[in-house]
């Protein structure tokens, strides 16, 4: 949600600041604006896309080393030209952008407002800005000074980025609880909301912790201190992605892209991982935590969206082969339901971005009860990846679009061996069981292939189907997440209606809506049940329903009941969950672009949901 960028150095700022939120627009964001410092501060803001912006501002001023840019996700206020951001202090001295939410913002604006202040704006954000003016006007200290005893003072979620007008040869910069990152260049430095806006410029980045403010000054660098006004060493990271990858390769969409981009990165998950010759699996972020794993008695996993869909995958894999109880809970839930946690639980945080707002708080909840934490997630660096006691990355590469695919498929490899690894080490399956298993593993790159090719038949099925209000996704056992995503899919970028549930749970209302104008997906890959499956298929055909059947090529009994049948490699039911789920996604795709929808910035949406 929201995005930032900023620039101090050398060259101009604003080609490298909308370059930048160009690359945030994935995010989710409805405004979008600048400041440019050049001994006058101009300030320029739009309602609209970054496009609508340089259209605003094309014959303005635009000169300046130093600048500040934001992309917003409107919460305090519609999105307007006046609530877009960068936000100003009375007399246009200071100017910032901000991602998160301030909560005790009206209290401080009451104060303000008692004491002469006045508000253009709606937002939280414009009371900050006027709060560290105050605070610096009284104190009669720097801004970066003025900046950290502000912090002191609020109670919420905020990346922020600063710059003075009085002080032209600095930014400010700080975080909590929403990222930052700060890029190190040649005599230059770029911040940002993630790496996107950075790699292009420079591969060595600082991640801001919380409770810490920066200040980077163009002729000493950069210098970090926390809340306590005690000096920080940056750690400096280099970044592993590669400009490439944020670029959409000829696709239309990066969506298509990312689908498109499965079987490598399901091969990048588990590479180095999957040790055949040897018969054992390789995860080097449980060094040092076998015992834990050895010994749990119950794991909990933590996630939103995708990415708990992943989790529920992963209840069924780890209780299958490592014979341990799983629960899987929405983050934004746990923490507010006083949750009943062991010592000897084992957490599982799972997040694409790992700055997932929810997932952070659950997170620091089960390590207050003593917990083991292990983070799932996709970006080297991220605060999930250092609030957690140990994990694994997913290596996915970046995701832009909005919703979520590889990602999704790269989560579902990391929990497969990640349930391999606990059921070796509890000797939960026989060796030869385990040998079968991961054999099938590292077939599934070749079996996504394989399922990519449907995409002519998903698009002639996506025209008959573009205009209909409803859809009814079904599954059983290991597929009944698979139809929870596929719906969650269909209405994220097409706006269509659509509900997952277990095909056995059709009998128990959902049935009423079906007739002929009800589209129902089937997922009938599992064995386990197909012939409960058959059934639950022709109690829809009874009622005029229309089938779209996933089934494994060679299973042709519901070749003469479905409306469609879309076959896929038939693999062992741990693993199909990764392949079912390729259909389910293109068939969400080309509905959305049929239907002229915005498919990698769908409305509403950000990709990073970094406030509660």
């Amino acid at each position: 949600m929201c995005g930032i960028v900023a620039y101090i150095g050398k060259r101009e700022a604003y080609p490298i600041l909308i370059s930048g939120l160009k690359r945030l627009e994935y995010r989710g964001y409805d405004s979008a604006g600048v400041a440019l410092l050049n001994g006058h501060l101009n300030i320029y803001k739009k309602a609209g896309k970054v496009a609508d912006l340089e259209a605003h501002i094309a014959d303005s001023n635009v000169e300046g080393s130093i600048g500040i840019g934001h992309t917003r996700w409107a919460t305090h206020g519609p999105p307007n030209d006046v609530n877009a951001h960068p936000h100003c202090s009375e007399g246009n001295k200071l100017t910032l952008v901000h991602n998160g939410i301030i909560e005790n913002y009206d209290t401080i604006k009451k104060e303000l407002i008692a004491r002469g202040h006045t508000f253009i704006s709606d937002t939280d954000t414009e009371v900050l800005v006027h709060l560290i003016d105050e605070i610096q006007e009284n104190s009669k200290v720097p801004l970066e000074e003025a900046v950290r005893l502000t912090l002191t003072q609020v109670i919420g979620a905020y990346a922020i980025v600063v710059i003075s007008k009085d002080e032209p040869d600095k930014i400010v910069c700080a975080r909590k609880s929403s990222p930052l990152v700060v890029g190190i260049g040649k005599e230059e430095y770029i911040i940002a909301s993630d790496a996107t806006p950075i790699i292009e410029h420079t591969r060595r980045v600082v991640y801001l912790d919380d409770e810490e403010v920066a200040v980077i000054h163009k002729d000493s660098g950069l210098q970090i201190k926390d809340l306590e006004n005690t000096y920080k060493t940056p750690y400096v990271q280099e970044l592993e992605w590669q400009l490439e990858k944020l670029e959409k390769g000829g696709y239309e969409h990066f969506m298509l892209k990312e689908i498109n981009e499965q079987p490598q990165s399901i091969l990048d998950s588990f590479r180095g991982r999957i040790d055949i010759e040897n018969n054992q699996i390789i995860l080097g972020g449980l060094n040092g935590y076998e015992e834990a794993f050895a010994n749990a008695k119950r794991i909990i996993i933590v996630a939103c969206g995708t990415s708990w869909h992943a989790g529920l995958v992963g209840e069924y894999l780890i209780e299958d082969i490592a014979r341990i109880p799983v629960e899987v809970e929405y983050a934004s839930e746990f923490r507010y339901r006083n949750p009943v946690i062991y010592e000897d639980d084992i957490v599982i945080a799972i997040s694409q971005s790992g700055e997932t707002a929810d997932t952070l708080a659950a997170i620091k909840l089960a390590k207050q009860k003593g917990a083991t934490i292990f983070g799932i997630c996709n970006v080297v660096g991220s605060t999930i990846s250092r609030e957690t006691d140990t994990g694994c990355y997913t290596h996915a590469g970046p995701e832009i679009g909005v919703a979520s695919t590889k990602a999704f498929t790269a989560q579902l490899t990391v929990l497969s061996l990640l349930a391999l690894y606990m059921a070796k080490q509890r000797a939960t399956i026989t060796d030869d069981e385990f040998q079968v298993l991961i054999k099938e593993l590292n077939e599934v790159p070749e079996y996504i292939k394989e399922s990519l090719k449907c995409e002519e038949q998903i698009i002639e099925i996506s025209k008959q189907y573009m205009d209909v209000s409803n859809f009814l996704y079904l599954g059983r056992g290991y597929n009944f997440p698979v139809a929870l995503e596929g719906a969650l899919k269909l209405k994220e970028i097409s706006y269509i209606h659509a509900e997952g549930y277990p095909a056995a749970e059709m009998k128990h209302g959902p049935i009423a809506l079906i007739d002929k104008n009800m589209p129902v997906v089937v997922v009938g890959t599992n064995k386990s049940a197909y012939e409960k499956i058959i059934s639950n298929v022709q109690e829809v055909k009874a009622r005029d329903g229309q089938i779209i059947a996933i089934t494994n090529e060679g299973d042709d009994e519901l070749d003469s009941i479905a409306d469609h049948v879309i076959k896929v490699p038939k693999c062992l039911e741990q693993f199909s969950p990764m392949i079912a789920t390729i259909p389910l996604q293109l068939l969400a795709y080309h509905i959305a672009v049929l239907r002229e929808c915005n498919v990698d910035q769908p409305r509403n949406l950000a990709k990073s949901v970094t406030v509660e």
